[in-house]
């Protein structure tokens, strides 16, 4: 049997190597994180950002400052990435157990989310994840794809893409028809309405960055669990999620929320290393996929290759990894961002994000010319607050907060919307601040 590289690197010449040069092999680093007490207040978590202090930043879940855990972590891998790039990532990369650093990684975000590491792939950032798993899933022709009208354009591009090249088809579906009516309930039903002999997956967003809708996961997941009653194992519809913006924000637990997949970012609301992802999936689900992109980080594709046959076991997350060579320093170091998150405390994180967002949204219907999108009901909404002045585009609106060196953004849909999101680096005294600039304008 040849000898694999993994094999070679653990008991040949390059393990006496990296032994010779232990300082510079990549270890998961121990660094001590902040304790619980160390954030007592949320001032001391602003404290951990270094963000322009003269700016209101409002916009933080579209890419993450790195809070000094992060950036320290980062900092470490980097030195020891610089001193002897092929010892550090190649041990790192390439050892067994507990000193593998993609596993412990995904041991990390498994003690965020719950459930196995062993279910657990690394991307670089929600868009990766979800073209896997819809690139991963074995659509045949004529098999459909339901998803609906108010997810992002990578969400319905990754379905467009996967079922052009074998024939299958896609569908959208509208989940309410008014931001003033919108029931849990009825979303569940229109979702097991549409559901027809030939869709094998339904594809969701947790939170809607176009509004700041939170979908009820759970609910669909029951109203998909009907549906599936009766059918053949390959025939059953898989509940995929886009979970971007509710990780982070809301319960951390996703694997109880119902759904067979789920795909997020962890460099937006988790504050953690800006391209680093993940994709979350039931084992069953990994087993009947197929893999996408070559991984670096499974044993039994590369010992298939080197003996020039298939593999021979199912696959499992690790092989849906992509490999290649990355900004490894960030990769390793997204351990530290779940510390931060697990030692401010997540119920705490939640609480406080709604807390902001709820206060934002309570005073803007309070203003005449506002048309608030985003529910006021916090079992529907997250972080994201989007609305719309009166006789004003949404750029105009932006660039009037900008004047006043607060930070927002504009909903990246057909119909677009001004967009806020507070988060826990933000103070009362900051949501104010942009409260009354809009009341300015309107």
């Amino acid at each position: 049997m040849p000898l694999s590289r993994r094999d070679f690197l653990i008991s040949g010449s390059l393990s006496l190597a990296a032994g010779a040069f232990s300082p510079l092999v990549v270890r998961a680093e121990k660094t001590k994180p902040n304790t619980p007490a160390d954030f007592k207040d949320w001032e001391s978590v602003r404290r951990e950002f270094e963000l322009a202090p003269d700016y209101v930043h409002l916009a933080l879940f579209f890419l993450a400052s790195h809070p000094t855990p992060v950036r320290q972590a980062i900092e470490q891998y980097r030195k020891k990435i610089d001193a002897n790039p092929f010892i550090a990532v190649d041990s790192a990369i390439f050892e067994s157990g507990d000193e593998n650093i993609p596993l412990q990684v995904c041991r990390a975000i498994a003690s965020y989310i719950g459930g196995d590491p062993q279910d657990i792939a690394l991307t670089q950032n929600t868009t990766t994840g979800l073209a896997l798993l819809y690139h991963g899933l074995p659509l045949r022709e004529g098999d459909e794809i339901l998803t609906t009208t108010h997810d992002h354009y990578v969400h319905h591009e990754s379905i467009r893409l996967a079922t052009g090249r074998c024939g299958a088809t896609w569908r959208k579906i509208p989940l309410f028809d008014s931001y003033d009516s919108i029931s849990p309930d009825e979303i569940a039903q229109r979702v097991r309405k549409a559901i027809g002999p030939k869709t094998r997956a339904v594809g969701v967003t947790w939170v809607h960055s176009s509004s700041g809708v939170r979908l009820p996961i759970a609910r669909i997941a029951e109203s998909i669990a009907d549906a599936n009653r009766g059918r053949e194992e390959n025939d059953r519809v898989l509940l995929i999620v886009d979970g971007v913006h509710g990780l982070g924000v809301e319960d951390p637990k996703i694997t109880a929320l119902g759904c067979d997949a789920f795909a997020a970012g962890t460099h937006k609301w988790i504050f953690g290393p800006r391209g680093t992802g993940f994709v979350w999936a039931k084992p069953a689900v990994w087993q009947k996929m197929r893999p996408v992109i070559p991984s670096f980080f499974s044993l039994e594709p590369f010992e298939a290759w080197e003996q020039e046959h298939e593999p021979q076991t199912p696959a499992r997350a690790a092989w849906f990894s992509p490999g290649g060579f990355q900004a490894f320093e960030h990769y390793f170091a997204l351990p530290a961002a779940i510390r931060f998150h697990q030692n401010i405390g997540p119920a705490r994180i939640t609480a406080r994000t709604h807390e902001l967002n709820g206060h934002m949204k309570e005073e803007l219907t309070r203003m005449p010319n506002i048309q608030l999108y985003t529910p006021r009901d916090e079992n529907l909404s997250a972080g994201i607050v989007c609305f719309d002045v009166k006789g004003m585009k949404p750029e105009q609106v932006v660039k009037r907060l900008l004047d006043q060196r607060i930070v927002a953004s504009t909903t990246p849909y057909r119909v677009s919307y001004a967009r806020l999101a507070c988060s826990v680096v933000n103070t009362p005294q900051e949501v104010d601040a942009a409260l009354r600039a809009i009341r300015d304008m309107a």
